[in-house]
């Protein structure tokens, strides 16, 4: 039963690390909470449904469009609510960011209903023995591809020409401008590569909580955010540490049969983290000039 436990609370910590992932790019970059990206995962979602429910297609390419769908929304987003306000004061920007979120809901609801659509398995593939245990498989696989994307998202950002433009631009856009960088690509790409770990999270819930519906992706988003702010908004490691924390939390609060607590366990752990270190705990403390 531990190891069940911790292996739930491993595969939940690893999607809610992979959203956060996205939020902690994003706000790394351009400062911007993006509080749509949680409504991205449900369009994940849904193009799973679409494509394996209602059109018959195997699961992997579910997936590719999955993660297809939520990379273009992501940069649509981009240009469309977001590029215009380059200029604009911080707080329009995210009262844009909140519009795109509610437009994005309510458009699915529009469209696909208000119930509950079952996204059809992925794999039949449900369990694996390890000794004398009997694992989950969609755990098992959570875990490993938020470790692969992790990596891969460290690479990306420290080692390759567009991930060292990724890094100009957080710290002096302007400088990086001067320098011949191209700022809005930069940009897009960022909201590129969150997206995409978005989708790939959107298909990894979906996996494992079997359905999509217009609002999974606000609490689940909002979680995401608070794992973001607990590691350290802005930092890599940061995200995937805050993302355990916050699934490991909800998992054994859950164990102990206090379910009903498992989200005021989250902004409990949230309220503390941020009175004792507000910057996270691998956030670093900035000072500015004056």
């Amino acid at each position: 039963m531990f190891f069940t436990q911790v292996l739930n609370g491993l595969q939940l910590g690893s999607i809610y690390a992979l959203v956060a992932l996205g939020y902690t790019m994003v706000y790394g970059i351009i400062l911007l909470l993006n509080f749509a990206h949680g409504d991205i995962i449900m369009v994940g979602a849904y193009v799973s449904w679409l494509v394996m429910a209602q059109l018959g297609l195997p699961p992997v390419l579910a997936i590719i469009l999955s993660v297809a769908a939520c990379t273009l929304m992501g940069v649509l987003i981009d240009k469309v609510a977001y590029a215009p306000l380059r200029n604009a004061p911080r707080l329009s920007i995210l009262i844009t960011a909140i519009g795109v979120s509610y437009f994005l809901e309510n458009g699915a609801q529009l469209v696909f209903g208000a119930d509950a659509k079952v996204v059809p398995a992925y794999t039949e593939l449900t369990t694996v023995q390890l000794g004398g245990l009997s694992l989950s498989f969609p755990s098992i696989l959570t875990v490993l591809v938020t470790a692969v994307a992790t990596v891969a998202l460290t690479v990306v950002v420290q080692k390759t020409k567009l991930g060292k433009a990724m890094r100009a631009v957080s710290e002096d856009m302007g400088a990086a401008r001067l320098m011949g960088i191209n700022v809005n690509t930069t940009i897009s790409f960022t909201f590129a590569v969150g997206s995409a770990l978005a989708g790939i999270g959107a298909v990894l819930y979906a996996m494992a909580y079997t359905q999509a519906t217009p609002t999974m992706g606000m609490m689940l988003g909002t979680k995401a955010f608070v794992a973001a702010v607990l590691g350290g908004i802005g930092s890599i490691p940061g995200a995937v540490v805050g993302g355990l924390l916050v699934g490991f939390a909800e998992v054994f609060v859950t164990a102990i049969g206090l379910s009903v607590w498992k989200d005021a366990v989250v902004f409990l752990l949230l309220i503390i983290v941020l009175v004792v270190r507000p910057t996270g705990i691998f956030g670093r403390t900035m000072s500015e000039k004056v």
